[in-house]
Parts: structure tokens; sequence; C-alpha cells
């Protein structure tokens, strides 16, 4: 397989209460192209961060990230938020006066990718792919379930036709059969449709799940057997 997230010696640390914090010390790591990753670590290990910087989000200090061997940073942070990458997020950060029909179409409008002409099509193709019937789509957001709108929250993410998906605590407000439900969600993006998914959890049944498990420690990412 092929690499499509290079982590090279990240950096990251602030100050606190007037001693410095090292966060992320080094870190050098490689994500492969369709694999399914946990993150796990202690509390404050500093996963949220590492996910951010990873997702465009945030900055480090130093090193570098190579998306397929390109400099994100040279390529542009814009570019790569808008068109290599999605986010979920444990609270949805849908936009809750919209359906979930409107929350994927208005995702479809920010990115430069190539996108079939009938969106709408593809858009309820989209949400029935993770569960969403054309009756629940065309709800209003507010009026779903929490798993229901993390379904939609994760076809927003693939909306735009990118490769690599982060998530953060994505099960963290669920209840254990649903979080069942999501993580087959990403499973099936990443064997049958080629997704890199890169979940961070503090779930060790979560993890488990993952094809990949990776721990968060002292400022390092080390693979878990």
């Amino acid at each position: 397989m092929s690499a499509i997230l290079t982590l090279e010696n990240i950096n990251y640390g602030y100050i606190d209460g007037g001693y410095r914090r090292e966060i992320l010390k080094n870190l050098s790591y490689q994500f492969e192209e369709g694999t399914f990753y946990t993150i796990l670590g202690p509390s404050g290990s500093g996963k949220t961060t590492l996910l951010s910087i990873m997702a465009g989000l945030d900055k480090q200090e130093s090193g570098k990230i190579y998306y397929y061997n390109e400099d994100i940073e040279t390529k542009g942070l814009y570019d790569y938020r808008r068109n290599k990458v999605g986010v979920v997020f444990q609270s949805y950060n849908l936009i809750n006066y919209l359906t979930g029909l409107e929350n994927i179409l208005l995702s479809m409008t920010e990115t430069d990718n190539e996108l079939p002409k009938n969106r709408k099509e593809l858009a309820y193709a989209l949400l029935n792919l993770v569960g969403i019937v054309n009756t629940k789509a065309d709800r209003l957001v507010t009026k779903l379930s929490g798993g229901e709108q993390q379904r939609i929250a994760i076809a927003r993410a693939i909306a735009s036709n990118v490769d690599l998906i982060f998530a953060d605590e994505p099960t963290g407000n669920l209840d254990t059969a649903t979080e069942q439900e999501i993580i087959k969600l990403f499973q099936m993006l990443a064997e049958k449709y080629g997704k890199t998914i890169i979940v961070v959890t503090h779930s060790n049944e979560v993890s488990q799940l993952s094809d990949k498990r990776i721990l968060l420690k002292n400022g390092i990412l080390n693979d878990i057997a």
C-alpha cells in the first residue's frame, strides 16, 4: 500500500503556569491508503491536538506533513482542508436549521474536487450508504437521533470526494449499539471504498475493531501489537 499521509518530526507544545509543556516530540508516522486507524492515549496526551494538526486545523511548531509525498504547507493548507480531507466531530457540527440532505449539498459547494452534475442524487446516495433513508434525509437534523446525526456527519465528510477522513471521538456521545454501527461504517469505507480513516478515541472497544491501533504517549506514536 502507498502512504497517503506522512508525519515527519512533528513538535508542538505550550506554556502552562510558566512552564513549557511538550505535547508532541519529534513525532513521525506513516498512514497507508485504505486503512482504518485508531489513536489511543492517556487523557491530556495530545490526541485531539495531533488530529487537528493532521487535518490542517492547527499548525505544528516544527516538522513536516506530507499528503502523497507533497508538503501540505507548500501546497497550501486551505487547499488541503478544502480538497483533501474530511473531518467528523464528536458534536456532529451540522447546521441545525438545514435538513440532512441540505447539509450534504452545502458541503459539496465547499470543494474544488470534481463531482457529478446531479449532486442531489449523489447526496441521497451517500446518505443511503450510511443508513439514512430519503425520508429522514429530508428532515431537519435536529429532528434526528444522535446516531443519525453522526451518520450524516460521516456522509458530509466524504461528500467532497476525499480519501482521508479524520474523526475526533465520533462515538463519545452514542450508546454502545450505535457506536458499533458507526464503527462498521468506518470499516466499510476503508475496506470497500479505499478511504483512510483516522479516529481518535478513548475507547479500547472501538480501537479493537480498527485495522491498526496506535498509542500516543510521551509525545510519540507507536503501534499497539
